[in-house]
């Protein structure tokens, strides 16, 4: 049933619903990303804006983490990019006008959408304690504000500082600086929620919880195994890569519980052929089952074993370890408990099966799909082992490929934001800045959550992101937020996590990643900055913005730490935060200094194509695991069960969003126009449970803790998903995600297979 929404806040929930695309991109694209982009930003301004977009003089797009080519076109973005950037680069503002006439309670009853099309934030934003608005406070009273609260603090752990993907490497290495030098590993970041269980499962096998492949080994593989991923919507500029694997022999198999249309075919508007008619990518469809991967890679893998030759022995011998056990388990998989978890055909399976054999060169591909089950960790490591029986990790052509989201999240990393460090990394850091870490783990978001809900955590502070709105569980995390002392989020725009506070709220506008970055030298002069990212397959490059700042108030992300550090550390701290602020080059002296493979950073980032860092098992056939080598796993297979009359949920974006940012509320390829609280599911599934297309139902997430998690009002949607299986837009659907439900070692959020009832609400 459509329900009203706020005045200007367009309904959600009363979509029209078109015929579902087989094909991604082309002339569509085009006109959509220049209708968006001349909303947000004039037409001179979208030219002079996009057109620096991933260039190597430009900046770095804020919309994905996929690695720029060595050859660029002048064109260098997707569509979801364009949105990204516009976005950013719009001209509309939030000024303290905006905050006078819309009080937190009136904000806190806005849908994402509308929060996010505001625009721009010109000015720091307090909320006192007590006070229906935010009002404009000047930058050293804020970081005043913030100093007080941590000072009234009985320890450091009882502070948060959690950081999103958009974060720079020098604002991210500053930013774990001073949460250390204050005293706390509570470094929770948007890893916790996406690729967390790639690192587990990477940094066990291999040594390395990163990928493995740089873009050049898409270009040279034999096979590309897509699984759990949505290119098309989720990082576009991958289906130029695919085309071109394609165009040089590759096969492609793409392992799904949707039909994406980008992996269907993809219409390439750099090229009139691709514009008119477009490549085919998809080889194999394999329709699986949400959560069955683990159990079809097992089954190939016993396949593989059986076959004569297809073992690569010498590889095998000399660079693994824990074979035996392995092919125990594997031996062991069953066709009937595959085909039930999988709810695949048999000769499919056997088709992907040709597959593999007939290639000498394999990349297997991944994203959310993959890493957020409860048994998301076995189940990449059952990839690994999938890779390694084969010799296909550190060859050229093939490797392990989890495809990250968010522009640096990688880079996050890589700087230090852990809340469990490597004591190497802390051994370093003792050295280069003269005082001991603190040694003992803190808290990723799930525990963060916790603890905010628990009393054990009182002072929040986000770089970036939307942490609310990203978030298991919403009633839970929206009540553990409101518990805090303080909440302090550094923004660029607004969203959710503004109008759910703590007792005492700010918000810091920052620089985006289009804007110029001057800051003022020893010398009085203004010197302009760049700051560094590392992409999905560890290369680091420079990002110079070139417009105007949206606002004289705004301050750099670096700028900000630096101050907030001076304000709360004193004079005691050794730290010089006054010069990192100044020169972001000495920031990166210290990265040098510190973490492995940044050795001369600033001569090495000056190369306009950037640099790779050094990956072991890709490099050398070197893996750094305890053993010393590539470690084949066992664990027992597992998929999801599922009750009769119920459905298996999969959280997803919709084609006009970016993580939590709503860009517009249409998603074209899935056919979905003006609305966002849809549920797709299997026609023959709607017809055993008695759901009519277009009719209205609450979405219930069935958990052992006997909470019911409800989520309201969503139209059906008859959609060709694989059967018992549904899916539904985030973060509308994070309410039903249970903050327990978590996958094991990793403890990220099982967002892809939450078992929901559906409850007939009444049609429209």
């Amino acid at each position: 049933m459509a329900r009203k929404s706020p005045k200007g806040d367009p309904v959600q929930d009363a979509p029209q619903v078109a015929e579902v695309q087989h094909a991604a991109a082309g002339l569509p694209a085009i006109g959509h990303t220049l209708r968006m982009a001349q909303q947000q930003m004039g037409v001179r301004r979208t030219a002079l804006t996009l057109l620096r977009v991933n260039q190597k003089d430009g900046f770095d797009c804020p919309g994905c983490a996929w690695p720029e080519p060595e050859h660029r076109h002048k064109a260098e973005f997707c569509e979801n990019g364009a949105k990204a950037v516009a976005e950013e680069a719009t001209l509309r503002r939030v000024t303290p006008d905006f905050f006078a006439a819309h009080p937190v309670a009136d904000l806190a009853t806005r849908s994402g959408y509308w929060l996010g099309q505001q625009g721009r934030l010109t000015h720091p934003m307090y909320l006192a304690e007590g006070a229906e608005r935010y009002e404009p406070v000047p930058w050293e009273r804020a970081f005043d504000i913030i100093g007080e609260e941590l000072a009234a603090l009985d320890s450091p752990d009882e502070s948060v500082y959690y950081t999103s993907g958009r974060t720079s490497n020098e604002a991210a290495f500053l930013y774990q600086l001073f949460a250390r030098e204050l005293g706390t590993n509570n470094l929770p970041d948007c890893s916790n929620m996406c690729h967390e269980s790639s690192g587990s499962a990477l940094t066990e096998t291999i040594g390395i919880g990163k990928g493995s492949v740089l873009l050049e080994d898409l270009y040279k593989s034999d096979l590309i195994i897509v699984a759990g991923q949505n290119p098309g919507t989720n990082h576009p500029r991958m289906l130029s890569a695919l085309e071109k694997a394609k165009n040089n022999g590759a096969k492609i198999i793409t392992v799904n519980p949707l039909p994406e249309a980008g992996l269907e075919r993809f219409k390439n508007p750099q090229t009139p052929q691709g514009m008119l008619k477009g490549t085919a990518l998809t080889d194999l469809f394999l329709q699986i089952r949400l959560g069955g991967d683990q159990a079809l890679f097992r089954l190939l893998n016993k396949l593989i074993l059986e076959t004569e030759g297809a073992v690569d022995e010498d590889f095998v011998r000399e660079h693994t370890h824990g074979y035996e056990e392995f092919t125990a388990a594997a031996r062991d998989a069953d066709w009937d408990e595959t085909l039930e978890a999988t709810g695949l055909e048999r000769e499919r399976i056997e088709e992907a099966l040709a597959m593999v054999l007939a290639s000498k060169r394999t990349v297997v591909c991944w994203a959310m799909g993959l890493t957020q089950h409860k048994h998301a960790v076995p189940t990449i490591r059952e990839v690994v082992n999938f890779l390694l029986l084969r010799g296909n990790i550190g060859r050229p052509g093939a490797g392990v490929c989890p495809v990250r989201g968010h522009s640096n999240v990688q880079g996050d990393r890589t700087m230090g934001i852990f809340e469990r460090p490597a004591p190497a990394f802390l051994d370093a850091l003792e050295k280069e800045f003269g005082f001991a870490p603190p040694r003992e783990h803190g808290l990723d978001v799930v525990r963060a959550i916790k603890a905010l809900r628990d009393g054990e955590a009182k002072v929040f502070f986000a770089m970036g992101g939307n942490f609310v709105a990203a978030s298991p569980d919403t009633e839970v995390t929206e009540a553990a937020m409101r518990k805090a002392r303080l909440t302090v989020h550094v923004s660029t725009k607004l969203n959710r996590s503004h109008a759910v506070t703590g007792a005492r709220a700010l918000i810091l506008p920052t620089l985006g990643r289009t804007e110029r970055d001057l800051q003022v030298t020893p010398e009085g002069k203004h010197a302009e900055q760049f700051v560094t990212v590392e992409d999905s397959m560890g290369m680091v490059h420079a990002s110079r913005g070139r417009l105007e700042p949206a606002s004289p108030h705004l301050l750099s992300e670096p700028a900000i730490v630096c101050r907030l550090a001076r304000r709360v550390l004193g004079p005691q701290s050794a730290t010089p935060w006054e010069e990192f602020e100044k020169d972001y080059a000495t920031v990166r002296d210290r990265i040098a200094r510190v973490i492995p493979g940044f050795e001369d950073f600033n001569a090495k980032v000056a190369d306009p194509a950037g640099f790779a860092l050094p990956h072991a098992p890709r490099d050398e056939r070197r893996f750094p695991t305890a053993t010393g080598k590539a470690n084949f796993t066992a664990a027992p297979v597992e998929f999801p069960a599922l009750p009769k009359g119920r459905l298996l949920l999969q959280t997803l974006r919709s084609h006009d969003q970016y993580n939590t940012t709503i860009y517009g509320l249409d998603d074209r390829y899935r056919g979905i126009k003006n609305g966002r609280r849809v549920v797709l599911v299997n026609p023959d599934d709607a017809r055993e449970l008695n759901l009519a297309e277009g009719s209205y139902a609450d979405l219930v997430s069935e958990w052992k803790d006997g909470v019911e998690r409800r989520a309201p009002g969503f139209r059906i949607v008859h959609y060709p998903t694989a059967r018992g299986c549904a899916a539904a837009y985030y973060p509308e659907t994070n309410v039903l995600v249970p903050l327990d439900a978590t996958a094991d070692t990793s403890n990220t959020p099982a967002s892809k297979s939450v078992v929901v009832r559906l409850e007939q609400s009444g049609t429209d």
